[in-house]
């Protein structure tokens, strides 16, 4: 199959990106399923593995793609080509969704009214890979502390009310962004926005991801990292959490109390296991093949989400019980 992936960034990414690493390791996983693709993207992206087009943005995106393409993978705005084609919904919509819109976890699927999607996964090969010798003495949150969704706050109080210390990973002490927020608990270490490297070493000492967001999480790429450096996740059952998490890798509820037992109890996780179930389920030639079948689909003229549904309210704070 000729597949177009298109994406607007620049690939590789140089530190963190969520989404556009899902984009670079499902180009070379579909290039290693003996697929031909062609990356649409931007300017200054290099890629080894796939024929590169650089996206321009002032010409229209059917006169950007090549005859010899079957399919076209949108992980950018979505414009009308000539070409078959699906769509990635990585984030919340407020609508309209296309037909052929992907989504990557089941419940994200359902929130916006559709049934297709498919989890995100990472080709695990590129991380720093775990030592489980390593003395592992904090617990640590990774996401956009600003979002107030994400509920940096509640992993704070959790922590503190276990007698357990905290590494935040992706915020800052002082945030002005959340109403001049100033945390002052001593058991907390913000380590701002880290690069690759430092968010390895820092979750591979990890005893755990507590994840206690308030929201519709559409998919989560800091439970599955966690899991792969060897962290039981600690978190609320919204969106895709009870997709990814299972019992024997994590606890989910709505209460902080029983987050708080939970990760007293931390001990009678396994970090070997956790990595396994990471490593088995969310790597990228798992996410190819299926993206694959949606291709195959949609080329024998089906629609992926036949009857689309309500969207539901995506940014209302879900219910957190202290």
């Amino acid at each position: 199959m000729n597949i177009l992936v298109f994406s607007t960034k620049t690939l590789p990414v140089k530190n963190y990106g969520g989404t556009e690493r899902v984009v670079w390791d499902l180009v070379e996983a579909l290039h290693l399923l003996g697929h031909q693709v062609t990356l649409l993207s931007g300017k200054g992206t290099q890629c080894d593995w796939a024929r590169v087009i650089e996206h321009q943005p002032n010409v229209p995106l059917n006169e950007q793609i090549p005859q010899d393409i079957d399919i076209v993978h949108f992980h950018s705005k979505f414009e009308p080509i000539d070409k078959p084609y699906v769509i990635t919904q990585h984030g919340n919509s407020s609508g309209p969704i296309d037909a052929n819109t992907i989504f990557v976890s089941k419940q994200h699927a359902q929130n916006h009214g559709g049934v297709a999607y498919v989890h995100n996964g990472l080709n695990w090969d590129n991380y720093l890979q775990p030592n489980f010798s390593v003395p592992r003495e904090r617990f640590h949150f990774l996401g956009k502390a600003a979002w107030r969704v994400k509920n940096v706050q509640g992993a704070i109080d959790i922590t503190r009310k276990a007698g357990e210390k905290l590494d935040v990973l992706g915020g800052h002490r002082f945030n002005f962004k959340m109403g001049i927020r100033l945390t002052f608990d001593r058991h907390v270490r913000f380590q701002g926005m880290v690069d690759d490297h430092t968010k390895s070493q820092l979750m591979n000492a990890s005893k755990g991801l507590v994840f206690p967001v308030t929201w519709h999480e559409p998919f989560g790429l800091a439970i599955t990292e966690s899991l792969f450096f060897g962290c039981p996740v600690f978190g609320t059952p919204y969106g895709s959490l009870p997709e990814l998490v299972s019992p024997e890798v994590g606890v989910l509820s709505k209460k902080e109390s029983d987050l708080v037992d939970a990760i007293k109890d931390v001990g009678r996780f396994n970090s070997v296991q956790c990595h396994e179930y990471a490593r088995e389920r969310f790597n990228a030639l798992v996410m190819a093949k299926e993206y694959v079948a949606k291709y195959e689909s949609v080329l024998n003229q089906n629609r992926l989400n036949p009857e689309l549904g309500e969207i539901i309210s995506q940014f209302k704070r879900l219910d957190y019980f202290k």
